[in-house]
């Protein structure tokens, strides 16, 4: 099946019981049994629930791969993947890198043992100069939260093979109808369904695919072992949700592409990052692994001081100041204050996260209603 077709269609199977075409909202947390340990795949809603599990076997369609688990929050997924590791493990990650990733990277997992090394992955070669036989995991963003660097997912997968590791992608900035890195040799995706896949800001979970039956076995046990499950409403929300991603993407990408141009050419912007323009760092390699250049663009606004950034981002009609991304409306962030706050100031600047840069989700509305907002918000 083609993309849009497994959108709609992939794990979703009339109900049996009542022929009902939309999976039905499974509000239970247990299941009868036939006598003990005997049921129909089904025990206890914390380990699987038919309306979630549908879910999962959409996305993992969505992603080319045979198996889907869904987390409470992105987060949730996130900590699910370091649990694989040991005191004494070493991981490989991005030094552009979601702020609340970061901050359960240093703030949770560093103080019991596990080390991580956050480097400049614009040249996977950076990778090889950090693997010693401690090495367990690399975790990569593409695009990066904010600033939009693209890291080459096969090369990556290529150094992560040859010495035996794990390679974790985040894959929610491009979505998996931008991009597959199961594809290019990745051994997890990881999403932020709250955002893209979702696409309404209506829920909060999180993913985790994988086409290693070891690593889903491993990864299910701490999914049911820990608890960090969605509930069936959420499931049944983001199944829908799915159905139009294909219809969302496009607008996003086309909506997208006219505002970074729009921005590139207007005098109170110094910088736009937005992997499109051919001038953008490793453009060529998204170019190869993305079917296009999404609706994610971060701006660094010239001569403002922190005050006329905020006021800036307060003086919007239609974009709204809000956390998060993907939803079909359009938000602006102001990463250094809001996602990326827990990164210490310092490290944030050294990725680029200044105090004048601001991230945009651009939505699905009428480009023109948001070409106007933007001129209205940048010449106050």
């Amino acid at each position: 099946m083609k993309f849009a077709t497994k959108a709609i269609h992939a794990g979703q199977e009339p109900d049996p019981t009542t022929g009902a075409v939309m999976t039905p909202i499974y509000q239970t947390s247990t299941f009868w049994q036939e006598s003990p340990g005997k049921h129909k795949g089904y025990a206890y809603a914390r380990g699987k629930n038919p309306t979630r599990t549908a879910l999962e076997k959409c996305l993992a369609a969505l992603e080319n791969a045979n198996h889907g688990l869904c987390f409470s929050s992105g987060m949730g997924a996130t900590d699910a993947v370091v649990k694989l590791l040991l005191p004494g493990d070493e991981v490989i990650t991005g030094n552009d890198l979601y702020g609340g990733t970061y901050r359960m990277f240093t703030k949770i997992y560093e103080p019991i043992g596990i080390k991580f090394h956050f480097i400049d992955l614009a040249d996977p070669n950076n990778i090889l100069n950090y693997l010693n036989d401690k090495t367990k995991l690399i975790w990569i963003e593409t695009p990066t939260n904010p600033t939009m660097q693209i890291v080459d997912i096969e090369r990556c997968a290529a150094i992560s093979k040859a010495n035996n590791l794990i390679l974790a992608v985040d894959n929610t900035f491009a979505s998996p109808y931008l991009q597959n890195p199961i594809d290019l040799g990745a051994d997890i995706v990881m999403h932020s369904v709250t955002k893209y896949l979702g696409g309404h800001s209506d829920v909060v979970m999180g993913a985790l695919i994988t086409n290693n039956q070891d690593l889903h076995d491993r990864l299910a046990f701490i999914h049911n072992s820990c608890g960090a499950t969605p509930g069936p409403q959420d499931s049944f929300l983001v199944l829908r949700g799915l159905k139009t991603l294909h219809l969302r993407m496009k607008a996003h990408c086309e909506n997208g592409e006219k505002i970074a141009h729009y921005l590139k050419n207007h005098p109170a912007i110094e910088k736009v990052y937005w992997p499109g323009f051919p001038e953008h760092p490793n453009h060529d390699v998204a170019k190869k692994q993305m079917r296009g250049f999404g609706g994610m663009i971060s701006i660094v606004l010239k001569d403002a001081d922190l005050e006329k950034t905020f006021k800036i981002a307060s003086s919007f009609s239609i974009f709204t100041l809000a956390e998060s991304l993907g939803g079909v409306e359009s938000l602006i962030n102001h990463p250094a204050t809001m996602t990326h706050a827990s990164i210490p100031k310092a490290e944030r600047e050294k990725a680029g996260v200044v105090d004048n840069l601001l991230r945009i989700s651009v939505g699905v509305e009428d480009i023109e209603d948001l070409l106007t907002d933007l001129e209205r918000a940048l010449s106050a």
